[in-house]
């Protein structure tokens, strides 16, 4: 590689551990620090794959300011993209930020860049991205290292060389080259919590056979250059299909650091598929094929992290807002770890567009704010392990979370209704083989008498409005009978407080969308501040009294 050399760049750019629980490894399933404590990753995706190989943003603001409004949206990761050629290409590597934006006309640009981030422009590309890990580190900030393509540039199809191992762009033997460099580089650097091999493979050439010879090789060579890196794997068709696993198992010469990774986007099952079916009859065949393909990892005892997902935040897309809530129910129900995709509010130039608006993008197109809060705000409850080795003294209980709002089912105190809220606060609850939802360590459970009215929580519940069943293709909705017979499922009030009402969109109607029905039940170790308080029960004349003293 010339001068560009290795051992002096791991000079550069090395700090002492910013989270004193890492690095980071498997327990079966999950993620955990160095105490062997859950840690969830809940990433963002941060592009610095494109032509001009550096992070997106950067004319734009301070890279320290963009690491600290990822820490402000409840993000503690980072999934930083990174082309072949930058760790692998001497010419490549050794440009610098200024030169290696002029080669592409972005005069603009360079102007912002010397502005907001000087100390980069005028070093060489592989400094500068190592520059923006070390700004994450100090902001206590993960990072995922993930090899997204060969060729610098826009990613994804399956006609663009660089998909699977013997393509064009995409050499075997070059690539476990630049892993090990890439490995190597980043030995000693803390927040480098793991390495994604090699982002969607795809195309014409993708088979089992090669994948098993290559896939393998690869995990060794970055194991053997850090042993301290979490080493994520992707499966065959755009990181949708792991399914070979089941009839071949990975052999790697160590242990405690194999993660594997899926994609899940809502045109990843068809441009329209979800506007032009029912969308409980979708998410149910949708979240089956999910779990056939990849979430059946989890239950084999292996981490499952979604590298990639996401939704156009303008709201502006049904096929994707319908999605959202069944990917959402899911990740929830798995607590499965996750990155976002994408942090990146606009693009240098994407596509020969320059300045390019990304409407999937967490920030707004100045890279000043968050582009839609209320997304930020939903997704938030997963930002949090709902359960994992080492979270707290809570028994293992039920949350009601609903994935349209991202809110969990709770009440401000003993006199107020039933009614969304942060999952912090969430009730605990507990499904009895009865099928009624009792709050946990007390005798209340939920009943309805009539649809469009409030819920309550009652003492006795023996009758069929208070036996709660999942329907729908969607294992979404929570149904309970009236005395008359009459189904009626959870639903969600103007005011966020929860209702009754005849359940809609069950099948066949693609016009309706039923997210505002969609309940999860939650499998959950996490502590509620709402425990205690459901430890009591209002008596007229005795005032709020504990609950097993209730005769």
């Amino acid at each position: 590689m010339g001068n560009f050399t290795t051992s002096s760049i791991l000079l550069l750019f090395l700090f002492s551990s910013v989270v004193t629980s890492l690095p980071l490894s498997t327990n079966s399933r999950w993620i955990v620090d160095d105490r062997g404590r859950r840690v969830k990753l809940a990433c963002v995706n941060w592009a610095s794959h494109m032509e001009p190989v550096l992070a997106e943003g950067l004319s734009k603001q301070p890279m320290d300011t963009i690491a600290k409004r990822i820490v402000s949206m409840g993000f503690n990761c980072v999934r930083f993209t990174w082309p072949l050629y930058l760790i692998t290409n001497d010419s490549l590597a050794s440009l610098t930020v200024r030169q290696s934006f002029q080669q592409l006309g972005l005069l603009e640009s360079i102007a912002g860049i010397q502005d907001n981030n000087p100390s980069i422009i005028d070093v060489s590309l592989i400094k500068a991205y190592q520059a923006v890990v070390s700004s994450l580190g100090e902001n206590n900030v993960m990072v995922i290292l993930d090899n997204h393509i060969s060729k610098p540039g826009w990613c994804c199809s399956n006609l663009d060389d660089n998909g699977f191992f013997g393509d064009k762009y995409f050499d075997p033997d070059l690539w476990i080259t630049g892993l090990t460099r890439m490995a190597t580089l980043f030995n000693g650097v803390t927040n480098v919590v793991g390495m994604s091999l090699r982002n969607e493979p795809r195309g014409p050439k993708q088979n089992i056979n090669d994948w098993y010879k290559y896939m393998p090789k690869g995990a060794e060579a970055v194991h053997s250059a850090n042993p301290n890196v979490l080493v994520i794997l992707s499966g065959l068709s755009f990181d949708r299909d792991l399914s070979f696993l089941k009839n071949q198992q990975l052999k790697l010469t160590f242990s405690g650091k194999l993660v594997f990774e899926a994609h899940w986007y809502g045109f990843s099952d068809g441009q329209t598929t979800w506007v032009k079916d029912n969308p409980n009859e979708v998410c149910g065949r949708v979240a089956t094929y999910m779990m056939n393909t990849s979430g059946y990892l989890v239950d084999q005892g292996y981490p499952l992290f979604i590298g990639e997902f996401g939704i156009d935040q303008s709201g502006a897309n049904v096929n994707g807002n319908r999605y959202i809530s069944c990917f959402l129910g899911v990740a929830a129900e798995l607590d499965l770890d996750w990155a976002l995709w994408t942090l990146a509010g606009s693009y240098y130039v994407r596509d020969g567009v320059v300045g390019l608006n990304e409407y999937y993008g967490a920030m707004d197109y100045n890279w000043c704010g968050a582009r839609n809060s209320s997304f930020i705000q939903r997704i938030s409850a997963l930002q949090s392990p709902f359960r994992g080795p080492g979270l707290s003294e809570a028994k293992p209980h039920k949350v009601i979370f609903h994935p349209l709002t991202g809110l969990c089912i709770t009440r401000k105190s003993l006199v107020h209704p039933l009614q969304l809220g942060p999952c912090s606060d969430a009730y605990p609850w507990s499904y009895s083989p009865q099928k009624t939802l009792v709050v946990k360590g007390t005798r209340f459970c939920l009943q309805t008498d009539a649809s469009g009215t409030s819920l309550k929580l009652c003492i006795f519940c023996t009758g069929s409005n208070s036996k709660w069943e999942t329907i729908s293709d969607s294992k979404m909705h929570l149904s309970a009978k009236l005395r008359d017979g009459k189904s009626i499922c959870l639903d969600v009030a103007s005011d966020n407080t929860i209702i009754t009402n005849g359940c809609k969109c069950i099948s066949k109607d693609n016009t309706c969308d039923p997210s505002s029905q969609w309940f999860k039940l939650v499998d959950s170790t996490r502590s509620s501040t709402r425990v205690e308080r459901s430890l009591l029960q209002y008596l007229p004349g005795k005032g709020l009294v504990p609950n097993h003293l209730v005769g």
